[in-house]
């Protein structure tokens, strides 16, 4: 398991041997010591990516699609160790950490298919004077910022696309979960891409290694995945250089429930989009707004669902809902839960943070949760879920759509119209519409408001890495004689 730092194709330890831990969530016990990057070893892997922007920039999209799918093989071949690095320093259960897997390993499959297939487009002016020509080029250096929560798949669904286009790279992983990219480093290593191309650099000052790296005029674009809060100071880091930029921040995802809906599809749906990964996704459902019509048989199926998610160590083939990952997090879902509770709210299910070793809370349902609650404003990232009713469509999409998020809506009804009207209605970049699962590397990810710029995956994720050029050629024939035109 590599836990040096990755530039040049080399591994390194960081400036004054400078390492720190990475602890197991379920226990709280050290797995590993990992290099800590200081701002000197961030400039030194973008000089890494500097130099090699070049040669990768001018290589085969056949070549480039190749180390892809190579990278995407090893990754499936090496599937139970990814997913036991996972969940050991994540904390998610095995099966959980099997499907990222499975889904992180997609895009780089995803976009081997891509990289062969950036165009351009050579046309005719209006007024016929010049031919145009359209070509796209890399943006060059990329800096990823990724988060803890998936740390395979976040960190695939950036490096795949900018592999795809020619850029090379700088990645931060999250410090609580940096071991799953430096292996992943290790497998583009063994698919062929050459050194300096991807660079992987953990740190515990990510403001302090990222700051100087936002200020080099060689780097040209950042991608981050987290808070908003973080997000923000991050935009206002790259207006200097006036750096491209994707952003996929925060969220508060409602989920509504109609009077026509399927309710037992519903419930279903909501497991998967409040305790897939225990709550901690940016798509996870953060409010659920059920009719009034079918508010109690939603409720009653849901808690009798939720008693059948056992809580432990995801190491443990019963565990269906594993630890938060560290004791902030976990402390930030006991404040809003409380708080909610302090409003009016009753918790038929759950409520508490599990005593002993290890970050566990329960699964919670919070019913009467009062509009006032800060539950429904914030991101949970736990597995609670705050239930509120409405009593007409116009209602619950005005509810849906007071928040300063909108990345993604879940909506379960049987009206075919009410659908097509929600997809139009919601302040949202993805609606799940009868569904509990919106991701999918073949489709556009990504939000709108405050939940960030830009889109990773589909055929959308590409152009995040090309630059447009335009040519204006001059008419071919605009020289030609009358003897010539003749013969033409």
């Amino acid at each position: 398991m590599p836990t040096g730092l990755h530039v040049d194709g080399a591994w390194s330890a960081a400036t004054g041997d400078r390492v720190f831990a990475v602890l197991d969530p379920s226990t709280e016990e050290v797995l590993a010591t990992v290099a800590d990057a200081s701002p000197a070893d961030g400039l030194r892997a973008l000089a890494a990516a500097h130099t090699a922007q070049a040669a990768w920039g001018r290589t085969a999209p056949r070549e480039r699609a190749e180390i892809l799918r190579r990278a995407f093989e090893i990754v499936l071949r090496r599937t139970e160790e990814f997913a036991l690095l996972i969940t050991l320093e994540m904390g998610k259960p095995l099966a959980e950490s099997r499907a990222e897997v499975a889904y992180g390993a997609e895009f780089l499959r995803w976009f081997s298919e891509e990289a062969p297939r950036i165009s351009g487009r050579f046309t005719t002016a209006p007024d016929g004077r010049n031919r145009l020509l359209v070509t796209k080029r890399p943006v060059g250096p990329c800096l990823f910022v990724t988060p803890w929560n998936f740390p395979l798949a976040m960190a695939t669904r950036k490096i795949a696309p900018a592999v795809a286009a020619g850029c090379t790279m700088v990645l931060k992983p999250a410090e609580l979960t940096p071991l799953t990219a430096l292996l992943l480093a290790e497998v583009f290593t063994e698919a062929g891409l050459p050194p300096g191309v991807l660079n992987v650099v953990p740190t515990t000052d990510p403001a302090g290694l990222t700051g100087p790296l936002l200020a080099d005029p060689r780097l040209r674009k950042l991608s981050f995945t987290g808070s908003t809060a973080v997000g923000r100071r991050l935009i206002a880091g790259c207006a200097d250089q006036v750096l491209r930029m994707s952003m996929e921040l925060g969220g508060n995802a409602p989920f509504l429930v109609f009077e026509d809906a399927d309710v037992a599809a519903a419930v279903e749906g909501a497991l998967v989009a409040k305790l897939r990964n225990g709550g901690e996704a940016c798509v996870a459902a953060n409010r659920f707004l059920v009719h009034t019509a079918v508010v109690e048989e939603f409720t009653s199926r849901l808690v009798a669902r939720m008693r059948e998610y056992p809580v432990g160590r995801g190491t443990e083939a019963a565990t269906r809902i594993g630890p938060l990952v560290d004791e902030k997090t976990r402390t930030k879902v006991s404040e809003l839960v409380r708080d909610a509770v302090h409003k009016g709210a009753t918790a038929p299910i759950g409520g508490n943070a599990v005593p002993g070793k290890g970050f566990y809370y329960e699964p919670t349902v919070l019913v009467d949760v009062p509009a006032d609650a800060r539950i429904l404003a914030e991101e949970v990232f736990g597995p609670v879920a705050p239930i509120t009713t409405f009593g007409t469509e116009q209602e619950a999409v005005r509810l849906a759509n007071a928040t300063e998020y909108g990345l993604v809506c879940f909506a379960y009804t049987r009206d075919l119209d009410r659908g097509l009207r929600l997809a139009e209605d919601l302040e949202t970049g993805m609606l799940g519409l009868n569904t509990g699962v919106v991701s999918n590397p073949a489709a556009p990810f990504g939000g709108v408001k405050q939940s960030g710029l830009g889109r990773e995956g589909g055929a959308e994720g590409i152009e995040e890495y090309l630059e447009t050029c335009y040519v204006a050629v001059s008419d071919p024939f605009a020289t030609r004689t009358d003897e010539k035109a003749g013969d033409v």
